[in-house]
């Protein structure tokens, strides 16, 4: 039975043969249908042959589809998916150093949607379960689509879509077929790269009358590139206007602002307000290679039996390089602040003076990482008779992150020059502008070494996945689909620490060779916005700081694992180098298991002449979730510096061993219905009901908090196995016009009843029962004798007690004062992230708007879309999360976006100029410090390509691509525009290459 009634134009079925494009589901669907195979096929390719072929996947489909197609064999419209993808109505990405990274549909993040290569589900190593686009080449990809309704045979996971990428299959573009790129890019947002190269090729053959076929592919890619990032530190600490620094009163807290006449425009008692736990610029450079490659072998010995044996592999090394300069903010009472207006203040100034000199830190890291995937595949399609169809498709994949660099997977080592009289931030613009009492007459030779982390972390995925399907054709009554799938997913990750807190400095100044340590400028590398210290009339300095020192990490390293001793070592026998023995940092293993049936009946008829069909499916979920996990515990803080409190164990055997279990099951209902009310008008209408699984790293087991807390407490995370899947149930209309070949309009409304929301607020918990040195007896004696601040509090103690209690000590390495918590003071607070299902339930729901247009035989066009979403209330920044507070049920990454592409396509051109627009959005509930909100502002961004085909050489198309050519930046802030956490820029990407097919 043919369940759809639209036909295919000869040049959309010319364009699935030439390209070898296939359909939506697994792999082995991937394959025209034969009965097409006899067309002639007219070489139409080009920016509108994709779009055609596009148009036609979406006119064609039993849902709601989008879809994006090659331009030609080995061609994708973008160098990254991720960058095609957001010209999808509802679709927007997530960037990752300037490149597109993980995308989002209709308001759900990448968590929420299920991105399968070939209909099959892909390992990730991110602990998440989005997949990383940046790590796939594009140029093996025949299509992407992106399915926004659901259907039976779609597995779970994706509530805001399924995402299928399609790769090249050779029995589906009969003959040979090759093609060879080669481009060069140069990346502006690098300060030390150059020109990098990329190459690209495909070869595609069928032998012994097309009954066999081989497909190889592979692409190899450099690229140098770097950020400036302006922040603020773990975050900032937000406080009813009420808390002050007044600790003989009942509402002092550490961060709290004074009331005095240092504040102008102090926020009121039923205001809140925000502080600034620290400045920092950062610079990042960063080196990335990447390898792609995949091999297809497929035999058809007889018509009705084909069969397809296929690996893919990927492989991404990054190296990255940073250093940093920052001023930690103390809370002093000696704050002079300017505020804004209330009922959220935050300062548009905010200073400190010190009495004693402070820090200065200078901090930098090397290290690297390397991302390994590779995938084998085996499908087989039989047409067992007339009516029934079968297939299996198997794969078993893994993907696997590990250290890359002799640092390890990440590293930090930090240096000080403790010459700091004054800190102040002037938040008034984009960027924050930092000045440092002293901070420009900084010399190497008042550096000091002080703290570092040297951390490797393994993390790897497994997936070993079975399909069996079929469909049986009941001729005029219609046709059941119908299938069984079972998958096991094995997730391992392991980490371990060395981590030095040396924080007060090691070492003397003038131990570091002068020479390492080369100067730079700061504040004049970012082109934001930036306020100038207006109205601030107090006593900290207000010239911007402009000299931070570079320096040599390997020479540091070296010298300071030749001079200063360590209790913790790692492999190269000093705490200056990462380890490898993972038995004693963390270890933790998850298996997901599960088992699914699904039956679905396709019916197609008329009403009155209007041809339509009809889908009704019912799928059947269970899955097992099991998770063991090692972590380290610790029963001793010792407060080691003015603001930091290390946590250590005093025992040799501090690892806690867990096993924990969780289950679930579903009976998912799907419904689509199509009708074509008028020629080339469809109007579509959808039901189903659809999960979303948690990330894989909040069903891990055990509970890790960091070895480094501060005078407020320390944070951790803790996994919860039990957690269940969102549940939503969902509601599409949608109707098309399709009024030219080349041509359509659509406008759709969606939405979703969503419930069992997971919530990952900090909460406060004493774990561990360890006595805090920062709030216990001998401090409350300090204060009440006079001493406000922390300096003046600790060597209060250490005059009073330190030779009296071996808690109260100097450090004889760095000669800081070291203050053991004693029995009876009160335990340590963390801040522990703990998901939890809520029994809370939102509405999700927008419209869709999108045009395409050709204007006749001119060459040119346009596509333009619009997605509005509504996700009920929003998060109220006067909530501070305290006790008593409500629980906000607010939804992540809810914004509106936008795309506008103008299209050239005549006489051997090709050119494409891209906008794309998305508003602000939500994007995290807490920060490091709390329940503080992080919301991305609006971001647009324009693209551009050029090419033109050689007339001389057939085959041959040179071009020049650009990317965020206009060098936006991306800034995120908390809970006023003024509390800046994060300003990025990276800058515009060209590159030109040339492309030769034959």
């Amino acid at each position: 039975m043919e369940l759809r009634t639209f036909r295919k134009t000869r040049l959309a079925t010319s364009l699935s043969l030439v390209l070898g494009v296939g359909s939506i589901m697994p792999a082995y669907a991937a394959d025209t249908d034969k009965k097409e195979e006899n067309i002639e096929v007219i070489q139409v390719t080009g920016i509108r042959g994709s779009l055609v072929r596009s148009m036609d996947v979406k006119r064609g489909s039993e849902g709601i589809v989008d879809a994006i197609n090659a331009e030609d064999i080995g061609k994708f419209p973008d160098s990254n998916l991720a960058e095609s993808l957001q010209r999808i109505s509802g679709v927007s990405i997530d960037r990752q150093n300037g490149e597109g990274s993980r995308v989002s549909v209709r308001g759900f993040g990448a968590d929420q949607n299920l991105v399968l290569l070939n209909g099959r589900q892909m390992p990730v190593t991110t602990g998440s379960r989005s997949f990383d686009f940046a790590n796939i080449a594009s140029e093996a990809i025949s299509a992407v689509e992106v399915e926004k309704t659901a259907k039976a045979e779609n597995p779970t996971g994706g509530i805001g879509a399924t995402i299928n990428v399609l790769t090249h299959r050779p029995l589906s573009s009969p003959g040979m077929k090759a093609t060879f790129g080669a481009k060069a890019v140069d990346d502006s947002s690098t300060d030390k790269g150059s020109t990098t190269p990329e190459l690209s090729g495909l070869y595609s053959n069928t032998f012994a009358d097309d009954k066999f076929g081989i497909s190889i592919s592979g692409s190899y890619q450099e690229r140098e590139s770097g950020n400036q990032q302006a922040q603020v530190g773990t975050g900032w600490r937000s406080f009813p206007g009420i808390v002050d620094q007044d600790y003989s009163g009942p509402n002092a807290e550490w961060g709290g602002v004074p009331k005095n006449d240092n504040q102008v425009n102090r926020p009121g008692d039923d205001d809140v307000y925000s502080v600034p736990q620290t400045t920092i610029y950062r610079f990042e450079e960063q080196q990335r290679k990447r390898t792609n490659g995949q091999l297809v072998l497929q035999y058809e010995p007889i018509d009705s039996l084909r069969a397809t044996l296929d690996y893919t592999y990927m492989r991404n090394d990054i190296d990255t390089q940073t250093h940093d300069v920052s001023a930690w903010f103390n809370f002093v009472p000696s704050q002079e602040n300017i505020w804004s207006d209330g009922p959220v203040s935050s300062p548009l100034v905010y200073s400190e003076t010190y009495d004693a000199p402070a820090d200065l830190s200078m901090a930098a890291g090397d290290f690297g990482t390397r991302d390994q995937s590779g995938s084998l595949g085996f499908n087989l399609a039989w047409e067992a008779s007339d009516n029934l169809t079968l297939n299996l498709d198997y794969h078993n994949s893994y993907a696997e992150r590990t250290p890359n660099n002799v640092n390890g997977s990440s590293s930090n080592l930090s240096t000080a020059a403790f010459i700091r009289t004054s800190a102040a931030t002037d938040f008034s613009g984009d960027v924050p502008v930092l000045a440092v009492g002293g901070g420009n007459a900084v010399r190497p030779e008042d550096m000091r070494v002080t703290g570092s982390t040297f951390t490797n972390a393994v993390n790897r995925s497994e997936i070993e996945q079975l399909q069996m399907s079929g469909k049986y054709d009941l001729a005029e009554a219609g046709s059941i689909d119908f299938g069984i799938a079972m998958s096991d997913v094995n997730n391992h990750s392991q980490q371990v620490d060395i981590q030095r807190n040396d924080w007060g400095g090691v070492g003397a100044a003038g131990d570091l060779d002068a020479a390492w340590f080369p100067t730079s400028s700061v504040i004049d590398k970012f082109d934001g916005s930036k306020g100038n210290f207006a109205g601030y009339n107090g006593n900290a300095s207000t010239d911007p700081l402009n000299t931070m020192f570079l320096w040599d990490f390997a020479a540091v390293r070296a010298r300071a694992a030749e001079l200063y001793a360590t209790s913790i070592v790692g492999d190269c026998g000093n705490g200056f180098c990462p380890s490898t023995d993972y038995s004693k940092g963390t270890d933790r293993f998850t298996e997901e298991k599960s088992q699914s049936a699904y039956i679905q009946y396709n019916f197609a008829s008329e009403i009155a002449n209007m041809p339509y069909d009809v889908h009704f499916g019912l799928r059947y979920e269970k899955t097992d979730v099991e998770s063991t996990s090692v972590v380290s515990s610790y029963d001793t803080a010792t407060w080691i510096a003015e603001s930091e409190i290390a946590l250590t164990s005093s025992v040799d055997n501090n690892r806690v061993y867990q096993t924990q279990k969780g289950d679930y099951d579903y009976l998912l209902p799907s419904f689509n219905f199509n009708i074509e009310m008028l020629e080339d008008v469809f109007v579509r209408a959808a039901f189903s009901q659809t999960i979303g699984r948690p990330d894989y790293t909040s069903i891990q087991g055990g509970t890790t908090v960091g070895t480094l807390a501060y005078r407020n407490g320390g944070s951790g995370s803790a996994g919860n196995p039990s957690l269940l899947p969102l549940e939503s149930t969902n509601y599409d209309l949608s109707t098309e016009w399709y009024y030219n070949d080349a041509s359509y309009v659509s406008i759709g409304y969606f939405r979703k009843d969503v419930t069992n929301f997971i919530s990952s607020n900090p909460e406060n918990s004493d774990i561990y029962n360890i006595p805090d040195p920062a709030h216990g007896k001998y401090v409350d004696e300090a204060i009440a004798a006079g001493a406000t601040t922390a300096i003046q509090q600790r060597q209060w103690i250490y005059d009073k007690y330190g030779a009296t209690d071996p808690n109260v000590k100097i450090n004889p390495d760095n000669g800081n004062i070291e203050i053991t918590g004693n029995p009876g003071d009160p335990s340590l607070n963390f801040l522990i992230t703990n998901p939890t299902n809520s029994d809370l339930s939102n509405v999700i729901d927008g419209w869709e708007f999108s045009i395409q247009h050709f204007f006749g035989e001119s060459g040119f066009g346009i596509q333009a879309n619009y997605t509005m979403v509504d996700a009920g209330d929003s998060y109220d920044n006067t909530n501070l999360g305290r006790p008593g507070d409500a629980t906000q049920n607010v939804i992540l990454g809810i914004s509106d976006t936008a795309n506008l592409v103008g299209i050239y396509e005549n006489y051997g051109f090709s050119a494409r100029i891209a906008y794309n627009w998305r508003d602000e959005f939500l994007n995290s509930t807490g920060q490091d410090t709390g329940s503080n909100p992080k919301y991305t502002e609006a971001y647009s961004q324009v693209d551009f390509n050029i090419g033109y085909d050689v007339e001389a050489v057939e085959g041959l198309t040179i071009f020049i691509e650009g990317l965020n050519i206009t060098n936006e930046a991306t800034r995120v802030h908390g809970r006023a525009t003024e509390q800046v956490l994060n300003y990025t820029q990276t800058g515009a990407r060209y590159s030109i290459g040339a492309r030769y097919t034959f």
